[in-house]
């Protein structure tokens, strides 16, 4: 019953993750503002959604607008009265050849999208939800936050950017009625993923990963990071002198 009658405000809606997210949502019975910037996708998602049983709204707004995010977020609480979770899924992989050579704008727009759409978004509900003393604020970050990793500057920045925010925002609002949820998975069977050539370790099917996202904000965990075994892998590698992390990592190709 934990979703039921829950007003979620759910960024990156519009496919891969997000979209599937919604669905799982709606069929517990959730009332979904569902924001990605396609809004063809967004109105075929609500619908599905509302025929599994939830409520849902579309809004077609880029996250790297913060005007417009605020905006999405006001209009779902004054005609719910409340938004009791946020999900900041919105994020791209940047895996294309301007982004691996570090072309500055294209470094940027990872980022902006990543790091700062999430920030537009937990910018738009906190205030309320500290007011009301309750809420929860859920961010779909990634292993790849953990350490650089090779042709993937930008979006290991962005990822660790993302984690290092939610948690610092966990301090200041965890006494205040505001949890704070950071989710870190592993490579999912996605759009995001799709097109390497190369094995990824691990892979995740879609809808096997679905559950360990809404377990972990249903338990209100601080962290949840899987699959477990490259979890494990990943939180190693933390520990690891730099030359010895360079030759294990350097050799990954899994981003091609």
């Amino acid at each position: 019953m934990f979703w039921k009658d829950k007003v979620v405000f759910l960024t990156g809606a519009s496919s891969g993750i997000g979209e599937a997210l919604a669905m799982a949502m709606a069929k517990s019975g959730a009332t979904l503002g569902l924001l990605a910037r396609r809004e063809e996708l967004l109105k075929k998602l609500a619908d599905r959604c509302e025929q599994y049983g939830g409520l849902a709204r579309c809004f077609a707004v880029d996250v790297t607008d913060a005007n417009a995010v605020a905006a999405a977020a006001e209009s779902l609480r004054n005609e719910f009265g409340k938004i009791d979770i946020l999900i900041a899924n919105a994020g791209i992989g940047g895996n294309n050849s301007e982004t691996r050579s570090l072309n500055s704008e294209a470094v940027a727009k990872v980022i902006n999208i990543n790091l700062l759409g999430a920030v537009n978004a937990v910018s738009a509900v906190l205030p309320a939800m500290l007011e009301n003393k309750s809420g929860q604020l859920v961010a779909v970050s990634s292993l790849a936050g953990f350490r650089g990793l090779p042709k993937s500057a930008a979006y290991s920045a962005s990822k660790a950017g993302m984690t290092a925010f939610f948690e610092s925002v966990r301090l200041d609002v965890q006494s205040k009625g505001v949890s704070v949820t950071i989710i870190q998975p592993g490579f999912i069977k996605t759009p995001l993923t799709s097109g390497r050539t190369n094995k990824m370790p691990f892979l995740m099917e879609l809808e096997d990963s679905i559950p360990l996202f809404l377990r972990a904000i249903e338990r209100r965990v601080k962290f949840a990071a899987f699959p477990w075994q490259l979890a494990s892998i990943v939180r190693l590698g933390r520990i690891f002198p730099a030359w010895l992390y360079d030759r294990i990592a350097g050799r990954a190709s899994f981003r091609e």
